[in-house]
């Protein structure tokens, strides 16, 4: 359960004045002969944190005191968008604060107060009563559009400059005060988190495979993001001078297995409005995956005791022996050992299976299961499970194919882009013109007949930002090329300069590959000229063909009908046909269900998965690297260890 810890000695200016403000409130309102509103403060004491105890807890309150403002609220808001407390304001609030404020609450530094602070002169005082006094009124009026209409407010007075500002607050599902947690709560998250029976779900068209658009959901924007309460972050910010995408972009900090991460989700569209819808997808999509965000009960015993009730993690792949003994992060996988977990549902067996928690929250762990570090693999966003399952799915094929085509080494045909008929995909390769790149794409296809495809863009000069790589899956072989060169774009314009910030450290890493560590070093080493050497195979094709030759039979082999959970049963037996189980865990916030949305985390125990840290490559440790290429007829025999591209691989 999420509560207050005690407040550090700092606390205590802010703690003296509160009492001030309750204490000139309360004669304010004694001579209007009016009840006075209780004031908390907040912003001293770690609200996210697991240890009770704050006088005056904010779930009692009307009016909140923090160093930099007045918190009014919540107020207002319809019945259907549910309740919201001070408590819930609380905990929205402390995850926008800076990383030393954060760092400062949440792992217990010892801090200093600078003096008496806040200063609350008798005008500051005023201005709170009376804008207490319209809200307890009904007068006040704040009716933003859409979702955001049907949301509970909170008002704001900055202290220095006595600006009012109102935004609208999604209530915190974790809340302590509003959504206590019981065992009939329990149960109730239990049933919703269940993966329910799949059904039909109409196409609003034989190709489509998204049952509607991103702006046809009606998503609450300035509860989502903004400076006081936002559920993703403090806002949004456009990029109008990326000469190849209109980015739209936001970020949050969310606490993880390192600490504090600056966790960015953003849309890359040829518009900053659909980039803006996309923007919020990927945020709520980032926000379900990292942290539970539910009630459901989790599990805590070993696999052994579990035996066919659960997956076996090993399934999914290991590090190798030297990163257990040498990554202090990671401890090797103990059958015998209690670990959380999670309700899963196999789509292959067709009943519920545990997966440890860990392959499922990619920010969240403990150390009974730090076996392996997780990313947002087979994490996705839909308006129906069935829709989120297929493009977890597709995420997931198309990450193991690419990682099949590095490690392996494997020579994938080059497609003919002038064979390629949208006009969207000729005028995003002339934007990487202009800025110096040549794009490549390739048909990434191993041993399954899904479209995969791998895009390269290689500049023309040897400066820093040589190679950039990205990929794309989907059942039509035009919309994965479009994706994977649409990624492209998003990182050709700053590859150059993140590269030339970091050269030195760049440099030793292409003669060292162990000090490959984060996600950024891969795609940033590939920046360097010297990494060409490392993709001869993309850089010199053995064959080039035209997207409708290369793909030539996969249009009667696809499910070709105006039903989504046809696509998806097909995906299903693709991988069950590769040796895979299908799971899929219902990642869903009660905020993304009130909003029409479905997330879920989806495995395939057996493919590839994605990591990044040159020691922590699951998957030069899977039998499927091996073979999986022999099995698609690729090569004579399974590869042996000498065949392998034992270099990072380049994905961003």
């Amino acid at each position: 359960m999420t509560t207050a810890t005690a407040p550090a000695p700092a606390a205590a200016p802010l703690e003296a004045a509160r009492a001030d403000l309750q204490v000139r409130l309360a004669a304010r309102a004694a001579g209007a002969g009016l009840p006075a509103p209780a004031v908390s403060r907040i912003g001293d004491v770690n609200v996210l944190g697991e240890t009770p105890g704050q006088a005056v807890p904010p779930d009692t309150a009307s009016v909140h005191l923090t160093a930099q403002a007045v918190l009014l609220g919540p107020w207002g808001g319809a019945p259907e968008a549910g309740a919201a407390c001070g408590v819930c304001l609380a905990m929205r609030r402390q995850r926008l604060r800076t990383r030393t404020e954060r760092e400062a609450l949440e792992t217990g530094i010892e801090t200093i107060a600078a003096g008496p602070w806040p200063a609350l002169p008798d005008h500051v005082v005023d201005a709170v009563w009376w804008l207490h006094r319209l809200i307890v009124s009904g007068g006040a009026r704040h009716t933003p559009d859409g979702a955001d209409a049907a949301l509970p407010r909170v008002t704001e007075l900055d202290l220095e400059t006595l600006r009012v500002r109102t935004f609208p607050l999604v209530p915190e599902p974790m809340c302590p005060h509003c959504r206590p947690f019981t065992e009939e709560a329990a149960h109730r998250a239990e049933a919703e988190a269940a993966v329910a029976p799949l059904v039909s779900r109409p196409k609003p068209r034989q190709d489509a495979q998204r049952l509607r658009g991103p702006a046809d959901y009606a998503l609450p924007v300035k509860g989502l993001a903004n400076p006081v309460c936002g559920v993703l972050g403090g806002g949004t910010w456009t990029d109008v001078t990326s000469p190849t995408t209109a980015p739209v972009a936001g970020s949050v900090f969310m606490r993880g297995y390192a600490g504090l991460t600056d966790v960015t989700w953003s849309g890359q569209a040829n518009s900053f409005s659909r980039s803006r819808e996309l923007a919020w997808l990927e945020g709520l999509e980032r926000y379900a995956g990292t942290h539970r965000r539910h009630r459901a009960p989790v599990v805590t015993a070993s696999f052994e005791e579990l035996g066919d009730r659960a997956l076996d993690p090993r399934m999914c792949g290991l590090y190798g022996p030297r990163t257990y003994a040498e990554d202090p992060m990671v401890a090797p996988f103990d059958p015998a050992r209690p670990m959380p977990w999670v309700n899963g549902w196999s789509l292959r067996d067709e009943r519920p299976v545990l997966v440890p928690a860990r392959l499922v929250y990619y920010s969240a762990g403990t150390h009974d299961d730090n076996f392996v570090f997780e990313c947002s693999n087979g994490c996705a966003i839909g308006g129906t499970l069935e829709e989120a399952v297929l493009f977890g799915l597709l995420e997931l094929v198309e990450r193991d194919a690419f990682l099949l085509g590095w490690y392996g080494d494997l020579p994938l045909p080059e497609i003919d882009l002038d064979s390629v008929r949208t006009p969207r995909v000729r005028a995003m390769v002339a934007r990487a013109a202009l800025q110096g790149y040549d794009v490549h794409v390739f048909d990434n296809r191993v041993d399954l007949p899904l479209p995969v495809v791998t895009g390269l863009a290689v500049r023309r000069d040897d400066e820093p930002g040589t190679l950039a790589f990205a990929a794309g899956a989907s059942f039509d072989p035009e919309t994965a090329v479009e994706s994977a060169i649409s990624e492209i774009l998003t990182y050709i314009p700053h590859l150059p300069r993140q590269v030339a910030e970091r050269p030195a450290e760049l440099a030793a890493m292409a003669e060292d590959f162990d000090l490959v560590k984060r996600l950024p070093d891969h795609a940033a080493l590939f920046g360097l000229p010297v990494m060409r050497r490392h993709a001869h195979n993309y850089l010199h094709p053995q064959r080039t063909a035209a997207l409708d030759e290369l793909f030539a039979g996969w249009e009667e082999q696809q499910p070709r009908t105006g039903d989504l959970l046809d696509d998806l049963l097909f995906l299903r037996d693709l991988l069950v046909g590769a040796g895979c189980d299908v799971i899929a865990v219902d990642q869903t916030t009660p905020e993304q269900r009130r909003m029409g949305l479905r997330t879920v985390a989806t495995l395939a125990p057996g493919l590839l998965p994605i990591d990044f840290g040159w020691l922590r490559q699951r998957a030069l440790h899977m039998p499927r690297l091996r073979t999986a290429p022999h099995r698609a007829g690729l090569v004579p025999a399974p590869l042996a260890e000498e065949d392998l591209r034992r270099v990072p691989h380049p994905f961003p």
